[in-house]
Parts: C-alpha cells; sequence; structure tokens
C-alpha cells in the first residue's frame, strides 16, 4: 500500500513520539487507540481524524493545532495575521466536535475563514474612510 501523505503527519509523530522517549504501543495506550492504528499513522497508510490527532496531542503533551496543521487540517499562521484566541476556540470547538463528521469540520472552516477575510477586508475599507458615514 502506498503512502498517503510522505514526510507528513505520520513522520512528525513518529518524531514527536521518539522526542518523548516512548514506545509506539506506550503512545497507543496513552492516546487510546490501538498499536496498530497508530503505526499505520506513522506509516502515512492512515489519516487520522482530529479527534485522534487531539489524543495523541495530549499524550505527547503539544499542541493539538501544531498537528491539525500538520495533517492539512488547519491552515498555518502567516506572518502578521496572527489569529485572534477567539478564532483559535472557535476552530477547536469545531475541530473537536462529535456529532459532525470530518467533511463538515472542513467545511465549516473554510466557511469561517471566508467571513474573518471578508471582515478583514471591510474593516480595511472602513478605515479608509475618513467621512465616518457608515458604509453603503
Amino acid at each position: 500500500m502506498a503512502s498517503l501523505n510522505p514526510g507528513g503527519i505520520g513522520e512528525f509523530l513518529k518524531e514527536q513520539r521518539r522526542n518523548a522517549q516512548l514506545s509506539l504501543r506506550q503512545l497507543a495506550d496513552a492516546a487510546g487507540v490501538s498499536n496498530p492504528y497508530l503505526s499505520q499513522i506513522e506509516r502515512g497508510l492512515r489519516k487520522p481524524s482530529a479527534e485522534i490527532l487531539q489524543q495523541l496531542a495530549k499524550a505527547l503533551r503539544i499542541s493539538a493545532e501544531t498537528l491539525y496543521v500538520r495533517a492539512g487540517i488547519l491552515e498555518p499562521e502567516r506572518e502578521g495575521e496572527g489569529e485572534t484566541p477567539a478564532g483559535a476556540a472557535v476552530r477547536h470547538a469545531i475541530l473537536v466536535d462529535p456529532s459532525i463528521n470530518e467533511r463538515q469540520k472542513h467545511a465549516l472552516l473554510q466557511i469561517y475563514d471566508s467571513f474573518r477575510k471578508e471582515n478583514e477586508h471591510q474593516d480595511h475599507a472602513d478605515a479608509g474612510d475618513s467621512s465616518g458615514r457608515e458604509p453603503s
């Protein structure tokens, strides 16, 4: 079976596990996932869900957002576009909600990002309007 993403989330998890001096079995037990499943993730044969990534992050004592970015679930922060704590909380809530599936989570995050960009552009336009009037 071919790797889904060589050098991606699996390699990163393996590196983090080794840095934490944990065996595959120890991390699997700590994260509440099966040993074979974790092995498949590390080898790039399986793509973990946001929930699994959160469990792994907690077991590794690293940021879940770091894993979300590595897995392609979240976009990395760009220079000068720091996210507010409220924005990070919204993203986190979407990603860990067990009542919606991965496709729905991705769609919600895309909509959320588009609203933020739209409002950011409107804020810049409003700042350039020194008339003090409401935009039409």
